[in-house]
C-alpha cells in the first residue's frame, strides 16, 4: 500500500504556531501566511479515524485548488500557491465563526433529522411529505457554529446576527457568496455527470474584505450523486450512487459506530483503506475531468518540507 501522511511537525522559517485540525495541519508564518498541509487523516462524526487513506490529502488539496481557481471571479480567496500536491499556501485571515452549509437535496444529517420528525432546520421550514434525497425547490442555507472541539451546532441566520457572531451586513454578503458558489459548483458537477447535493463553505476577513478560505467542493466538505439513474433510484426509494464521505459514515454506522461515548471504531483493514482511497481518486477524476497523477514518495515529510521551504523563500 502507498505511504500515508497522518501527522506533521515541521519547523518553517517565521513559524509562529502549528494547529492540528481533523484533517489539515496549519502553520502560521509570521502572522501573515498559512501553510495548510492536507494530511491523509480521515474523520467522521467529528472523530479522527485511526488509519490514514492513501492519496487522500493530495486529492483534497488538488480538488480544492481547482475550485478555488474556478470561483475566484465570484469571491476572492485565500490561496497564493500550491507548492506541493498536499499543500496550499495562502494569506492568513480572521475566520468567521460559522460554516455556511448549502443543501440542494434532503440528504445526510438533514434527512436523518427530517425522518425523526424535525420540520425546521436553522430557521428554514421544511414541507411535509418530503422523501430522502429529494431536491429542494431552491437550495437552502443551514449554517453551523464552528466548534473548537466536539460537534458543530446548527444555528439560524437570526441567531447569528442577534448574538453578534457575524455582523448583519457581513452575513448577508457571505450568504450571497455561498449561494453563488453552490450554483457554480452545481453547474460544474453537471458537466461531469454529477449532482452537487450539499456542501460547506468557510469565510474570513482579510484587509477588511470577506474572502473564501479553507477547501471547497471536495469529498470531505461535499456530497455528490451520479446524475445518471438519480431519478429512477429516487422514485423507487433506492439508495443513490454517490461520491462523498457518506459511504464511510454508512460503513461506520453499519459497524456500530456513530462517534458516541463508549463506541469503538471498527477495524480499518489495509484493504478497506485502499477501497476508500479508490473512491477519493474516482471523485477527483469525475469532478475535475482530469486523470489523477499520484505523487508517489516513500518520504512525504521530506518532499513537503523541501517544496514549502522553496515557496516561503519566494513569498
Amino acid at each position: 500500500m502507498a505511504s500515508t501522511l497522518t501527522n506533521t511537525e515541521f519547523n518553517f522559517p517565521g513559524q509562529k504556531s502549528l494547529y492540528h485540525g481533523k484533517v489539515r495541519d496549519v502553520y502560521d508564518i509570521d502572522g501573515k501566511h498559512l501553510v495548510m498541509v492536507a494530511t491523509d487523516r480521515i474523520s467522521a462524526f467529528d472523530v479522527i479515524l485511526p488509519e490514514g487513506i492513501p492519496y487522500k490529502g493530495q486529492v483534497l488539496n488538488q480538488i480544492a485548488a481547482y475550485f478555488l481557481d474556478a470561483t475566484s471571479d465570484i469571491v476572492p480567496n485565500w490561496k497564493e500557491a500550491v507548492p506541493d500536491p498536499m499543500v496550499t499556501v495562502g494569506v492568513k485571515c480572521e475566520p468567521l465563526k460559522i460554516e455556511m452549509i448549502v443543501r440542494g437535496y434532503l440528504a445526510g444529517s438533514a434527512w436523518r433529522d427530517y425522518k425523526s420528525g424535525v420540520r425546521e432546520i436553522c430557521g428554514v421550514k421544511l414541507p411535509e411529505g418530503m422523501k430522502e434525497n429529494q431536491k429542494f425547490e431552491t437550495p437552502i442555507l443551514t449554517p453551523t457554529t464552528k466548534a473548537e472541539a466536539g460537534h458543530d451546532e446548527n444555528i439560524s441566520r437570526e441567531e447569528i446576527i442577534k448574538k453578534g457572531i457575524v455582523a448583519a451586513d457581513i452575513y448577508e454578503q457571505v450568504e450571497k457568496y455561498a449561494l453563488a458558489l453552490f450554483n457554480r459548483g452545481t453547474e460544474m458537477a453537471a458537466k461531469q455527470g454529477l449532482i452537487l447535493v450539499d456542501t460547506k463553505y468557510e469565510f474570513g476577513i482579510h484587509d477588511g474584505k470577506v474572502i473564501l478560505i479553507d477547501e471547497i467542493h471536495t469529498p470531505d466538505s461535499s456530497r455528490y450523486f451520479y446524475a445518471d439513474g438519480y431519478q429512477e433510484r429516487f422514485e423507487k426509494g433506492e439508495e443513490q450512487r454517490q461520491l462523498s464521505k457518506e459511504f464511510v459514515r454508512q460503513w461506520l454506522i453499519a459497524n456500530g459506530f456513530m462517534g458516541k461515548e463508549g463506541q469503538k471504531v471498527p477495524e480499518m483493514t489495509p484493504e478497506y483503506c485502499e477501497e476508500v482511497s479508490k473512491r477519493y481518486i474516482e471523485l477527483y477524476e469525475h469532478i475535475t475531468g482530469r486523470k489523477f497523477e499520484p505523487a508517489y514518495d516513500t518520504n512525504l515529510n521530506e518532499r513537503i518540507e523541501k517544496n514549502v521551504m522553496q515557496c516561503l523563500a519566494n513569498l
